[in-house]
């Protein structure tokens, strides 16, 4: 199994560590500790430092509750650092779902395209279908993100979520973009409940059997919060280590984390009594 992107093959048969570049000044961990191109920059070297295998670059918040940002503070935001990513080795993936958005970064040389909105914003399907190879992570969202939470899904979530994906990325190879381009996200924490979060990391075997492989999303987010009772997304770094490596050894290929050395070092503690 692999991720086919822009320019990286990536090997999927181990465990990849996702690491979050938040360019912005509200998100709801790390806000603001990584707004400039330097700083941002020099959190991209350290996060390569502690082991990432790629880079997750964001201009926007997409918590609960936050604001749309402006397309071209956005851009203002991602493509600077984006420039500067993609010359450390690593792919650099761009957390967007403005099309316009896509478009320059890809333009820039950034390898995938990660979108809250599974591709259904504008002109976004046809940008990623007629790019002749970047990845994609196609994440499914309850509503949108100001609203998400005010009347998250109900009942069972498990069917619904496995069903919009299959749909989204069918879409996806209907257009031509081969199968290896694409991964899948259920969006822990984008509408749904405290309960029905945890279900689609109880049942993750059922959406791994939709056939793509899984990015999972759990670091520092607030249904860990809830069971752990730390308020302070920093204070849940056992908690969402715990979820990263719970989700991988339900078959998860990718995580994506704010924490990425102890993150690291606990696969490595996995990967040492996986049989050969």
């Amino acid at each position: 199994m692999h991720w086919q992107t822009t320019r990286f093959h990536i090997d999927l048969s181990t465990p990849q560590v996702m690491g979050i570049v938040n360019v912005t000044p509200d998100s709801f961990s790390d806000g603001g500790q990584h707004a400039g191109t330097s700083a941002a920059l020099q959190h991209c070297e350290q996060l390569i430092r502690d082991g990432a295998h790629m880079l997750d670059i964001g201009g926007e918040s997409t918590r609960p509750g936050s604001p749309a940002v402006p397309l071209d503070e956005e851009l203002a935001r991602v493509l600077p650092v984006v420039r500067g990513a993609v010359k450390l080795g690593v792919p650099v993936s761009v957390d967007t779902y403005k099309p316009e958005v896509m478009q320059v970064v890809l333009d820039a040389g950034a390898d995938i395209v990660n979108d809250i909105w599974a591709l259904r914003r504008g002109n976004a399907l046809d940008v990623v279908t007629t790019h002749p190879g970047c990845g994609v992570c196609l994440m499914h969202m309850h509503r949108d993100p100001q609203t998400m939470q005010v009347a998250p899904m109900a009942g069972d979530v498990v069917p619904a979520v496995a069903a919009f994906l299959r749909e989204r990325a069918d879409a996806l190879v209907g257009c031509g973009v081969a199968r290896d381009r694409i991964v899948l996200d259920a969006g822990v924490g984008f509408g749904k409940t405290v309960a029905q979060n945890f279900s689609l990391l109880a049942r993750q075997s059922e959406l791994m059997a939709l056939g793509w492989p899984m990015l999972a999303g759990w670091s520092r987010k607030s249904s860990l919060g809830a069971i752990t009772g730390h308020e302070r997304p920093a204070d849940r770094v056992a908690a969402s280590v715990a979820a990263a490596l719970l989700s991988v050894e339900r078959g998860a290929r990718v995580v994506r984390v704010h924490d990425v050395r102890e993150t690291v070092d606990a696969l490595k503690v996995w990967q040492a009594i996986q049989l050969p």
